[in-house]
């Protein structure tokens, strides 16, 4: 949660604003607003003063959204391997509270992975956030590495990009990349934007190649970078206004 210090109207001026989000010097912002880079509420905004609510406005600096001030988190999470995709669970298993115990906050996760899928999962106090995030209208590419038995071939990435029929209906990845290969085993790069149950698994099993393990890096913008299974981090204000955007927040 970003801390930004308003009048007793509630409202702050604008340059200030932008300067204690991060976007730049003070300096730098007023400059910003001069040369028609920042929109509030889709109106450009060139008079230095002028003074918004930080939890209301819409505001956009040169395109990108800025997030409004709020109290709620927005957390990536690298689930491990094994972690039901809950935050409670009937059979005692572990689960994302488990995870995440020592968060003071009431949190929901966005969507889900399998128990045996490891990577990247958002977790949030903003349950219209989770909602819309998880709705099937929202449609963002989700990439995976799947380490899968046997030798993909040329052949099998084109057909995965022609697009395969499964039970519950057509699937067609956005991106197939052989990381490494071996008669033995190989490793996948898919980017995919549905989120059907078990959707890469299924894929891939289809064409001929179990998955052995699989892990998700990226959802939309958000990268899982150096996170550890159980690590948690903030989202940025550049990754959360352009998941804000994409959900027509």
């Amino acid at each position: 949660m970003r801390e930004i210090a308003t009048d007793d109207d509630g409202l702050v001026r604008l340059q200030k604003l932008l300067a204690q989000s991060g976007v730049a010097s003070r300096r730098k912002c007023e400059e910003l607003m001069l040369d028609g880079e920042v929109v509030v509420d889709g109106e450009v905004v060139t008079r230095l003063g002028t003074k918004v609510d930080p939890r209301t406005a819409v505001i956009r600096v040169s395109g990108q959204r800025l997030p409004p001030v709020s109290d709620h988190v927005y957390l990536v999470l690298h689930k491990p391997r094994g972690v039901v995709s809950t935050m409670s669970d009937p059979e005692g298993r572990r689960t994302l509270a488990d995870v995440v115990a020592d968060r003071p906050e009431r949190l929901f996760h966005v969507g889900r992975l399998d128990t045996d899928t490891s990577g990247l999962i958002l977790l949030t106090n903003d349950g219209d956030f989770a909602h819309r995030m998880a709705h099937p209208s929202f449609e963002v590419d989700k990439t995976y590495v799947a380490e899968v038995d046997g030798d993909v071939s040329k052949a099998t990435v084109r057909r995965l990009l022609a697009g395969v029929d499964l039970d519950d209906g057509p699937v067609r990845p956005t991106k197939v990349r052989v990381v490494t290969s071996s008669p033995q085993r190989s490793i996948v790069e898919l980017v995919i934007h549905e989120g059907r149950n078990r959707i890469v698994r299924r894929l891939l099993d289809h064409v001929g190649h179990p998955v052995r393990k699989l892990s998700r890096t990226d959802f939309g913008p958000v990268r899982l970078g150096s996170l550890k299974p159980g690590e948690l981090r903030d989202l940025s204000l550049d990754e959360l206004g352009t998941l804000l955007d994409a959900a027509s927040a």
